[in-house]
């Protein structure tokens, strides 16, 4: 190997130029999401701690269960009856998607779809205008006639 005194550096300096931002931020780590949470209700669908870890899996649940099984009530671990509306249930608490929502979503990298289908409350002001009526009459005449 004639080039080892060129290649050895170079490698070694490619080796750290591409580590860098490992090195970089080592030891160091994001503060903990703290999502706002609703003061006036004590009490979520189901534990702080089920919720945390669960909630993806109990909103899919729901989803499923009121499109393809038309049911709409749960019962929670505390057998109290719970709408499944994640709009008329959850987001009555947890009122904004920013504060709550988003604070744990964007730590994680989390893309949720909700909010294709769902309005986030923040836009809720703007609902029945003229704006969202436009909209929505746009959208209703680009669907196939048997969908009037």
């Amino acid at each position: 190997m004639h080039d080892a005194g060129k290649v050895i550096p170079g490698i070694i300096a490619f080796v750290l130029f591409v580590t860098l931002p490992f090195w970089s931020n080592f030891g160091k780590a994001a503060p903990k999401p703290q999502p706002e949470i609703p003061k006036e209700y004590k009490k979520c669908v189901e534990s702080r701690d089920f919720m945390r870890r669960e909630h993806m899996k109990l909103l899919r649940k729901w989803r499923f269960d009121v499109v393809r099984n038309n049911m709409r009530i749960y019962i929670n671990s505390e057998g109290q009856p719970i709408n499944m509306s994640l709009q008329n249930e959850c987001m009555r608490c947890h009122s904004s998607k920013k504060k709550f929502c988003d604070v744990c979503h964007n730590y994680v990298s989390a893309h949720p779809y909700c909010w294709n289908c769902h309005i986030p409350p923040e836009e809720r002001k703007g609902w029945a205008t003229k704006e969202v009526k436009s909209l929505t009459e746009e959208a209703s005449s680009k669907q196939p006639a048997s969908h009037h």
